[in-house]
């Protein structure tokens, strides 16, 4: 059964990972929009460095290559966050959402498989901003990277017209997908849905007979330690409780980031290959995120943001 998008939303968390503040410079004018972030770039290995499948070097291109300049987009707050965060450092995570399209002459790069009835065709995946509406029956992708080692976790919400939320999903891991392991390290990158799975791309379409579904909200949880969640081969149901529990003790406030020129590229062969399950990493040279969220955290705490994917009315 081909996987629809309501499988995949929820909240970003954040768990309490040490490590150093961002190294950002920013324009010298202090109202500017524009940040030149490279916390993911340095956290990987150096292109010259590291093998390829069968012990091959790989790289693409210069390794100090010039770090990728993001402007702001607006902040977001999570349900039941403190309005004012006591005195942190900032943690940031990279989500790129791809849109699939189909594949044309000329395109390089990475592909997918799409079945249409008994007939396979070829797809690139195209990134798009967090923010793009998505249409009934796009083919959506998703990637996920952190700058510091850690166990990911992907909770699904649906939303509604009226704010509601459905009930939430813990949709990643499972022991379906990668035999259960949900580590992530700099450089290493995590499809969802796994590219080893029989449909690498979720449907855009509201689940069940709800009309007035008008987003898929995610909850990643990035966690320095693994959670005390029992996972199966399916879906784990969580409890409204749960969730509310780490809403009030990790909610508020995230700056999003979104890549300038981002939008609009295609997947890459290295992304392909830091994205599956036994691949390399992404080296210092290879493409950056698409959208950063930056969280400030809580000294001591995991952090928590809602990251919503809306359907265009």
């Amino acid at each position: 059964m081909m996987p629809r998008l309501s499988t995949i939303v929820g909240l970003l968390v954040l768990s309490s990972l040490s490590f150093t503040s961002a190294a950002i410079a920013q324009s010298e004018d202090d109202n500017s929009r524009q940040i030149v972030l490279d916390r993911f770039n340095k956290a990987r290995p150096a292109a010259d460095v590291t093998a390829g499948v069968g012990g091959s070097r790989v790289g693409s291109g210069n390794p100090t290559a010039k770090a990728p300049v993001y402007r702001r987009t607006g902040s977001t707050k999570t349900a039941g966050g403190p309005r004012k965060p006591a005195p942190s450092s900032s943690e940031e995570i990279g989500v790129t959402v791809w849109r699939l399209r189909p594949w044309r002459s000329g395109d390089t790069g990475g592909r997918v498989l799409v079945l249409d009835g008994s007939k396979q065709t070829e797809w690139t995946p195209e990134r798009i901003e967090a923010d793009t509406p998505l249409k009934i029956g796009d083919r959506v992708r998703l990637t996920v990277e952190s700058p510091q080692p850690g166990s990911l976790y992907i909770i699904d919400r649906e939303q509604y017209a009226d704010g509601s939320l459905g009930e939430p999903m813990l949709i990643f891991p499972t022991l379906h997908t990668r035999g259960g392991d949900n580590r992530v390290e700099p450089g290493k990158l995590v499809d969802i849905p796994a590219q080893e799975d029989q449909y690498s791309y979720f449907t855009a379409q509201p689940a069940g007979d709800r009309r007035d579904q008008v987003a898929e909200v995610l909850t990643i949880i990035l966690a320095a330690q693994p959670l005390p969640l029992q996972i199966g081969d399916q879906p784990l149901k969580l409890t409204e409780q749960q969730i509310t529990g780490w809403e009030k003790l990790w909610g508020g406030a995230a700056e999003r980031l979104e890549l300038i020129g981002g939008a609009g590229r295609t997947w890459t062969n290295e992304e392909k290959a830091a994205g599956a399950a036994k691949g390399r990493q992404l080296t210092q040279s290879g493409p950056p995120p698409q959208t950063v969220y930056r969280v400030a955290r809580k000294a001591g705490g995991p952090l928590l943001v809602t990251v919503p994917l809306r359907y265009a009315r």
